[in-house]
């Protein structure tokens, strides 16, 4: 029923790891939130202390559902049916708008290339199971890389790219110029 491998990501965090994560949510004035990953987060952060639940709690929460999610935790409101006309008007209201989790709603947006950076945690772990981020319906996009990659002492390799123009190009790898 559940999936066999929760909390898998704890052992993997250090102290270099957790400075990597604190640094992607700087400045953050938004979150986009799928409603399970809303309704997990709604249930945990009103009730915590530190830097993240500090933030979590204060910054507006936008809920991509198509259902009737419980919008109690304050700042959440329902995004409308127009995902993509959503995204464009929350970006228009915010620099920084984070998407946690939220898998099916990760999908939509890089399919609509309704994104400008996309942050890429490379964990040292094969599960063998789980959602794909990836999945089969993605859209061929170009990203480049925003800056160097960075690796924890456990082995995660943090990953920064910006979208970037047109689609991937295919060559031949036998030609000179590819050696």
């Amino acid at each position: 029923m559940g999936f066999p491998f929760g909390g898998w990501q704890a052992p993997l965090m250090d102290e270099y790891a957790g400075t990597q994560v604190s640094a992607a949510y700087e400045g953050t004035d938004a979150l986009l939130l799928g409603r399970r990953t809303h309704d997990i987060f709604a249930a945990y952060w009103p009730h915590q202390e530190g830097e993240f639940a500090t933030l979590f709690n204060r910054v507006p929460k936008y809920v991509a559902s198509r259902g009737r999610p419980d919008l109690s935790w304050a700042g959440s409101v329902q995004v409308g049916p127009d995902l993509a006309g959503a995204v464009r008007e929350i970006r228009d209201r915010h620099e920084h708008v984070k998407v946690v989790g939220s898998l099916h709603l990760v999908q939509t947006l890089l399919r609509e290339k309704l994104f400008d950076r996309l942050d890429l945690w490379v964990h040292p772990i094969v599960l063998g199971v789980g959602k794909k981020v990836f999945e089969s319906g993605a859209v061929p996009t170009n990203v480049t890389l925003i800056e160097p990659p960075a690796a924890s002492p456990k082995g995660t390799v943090y990953l920064r790219y910006a979208l970037a123009d047109g689609t991937p190009r295919t060559g031949d790898m036998s030609a000179p110029d590819n050696l």
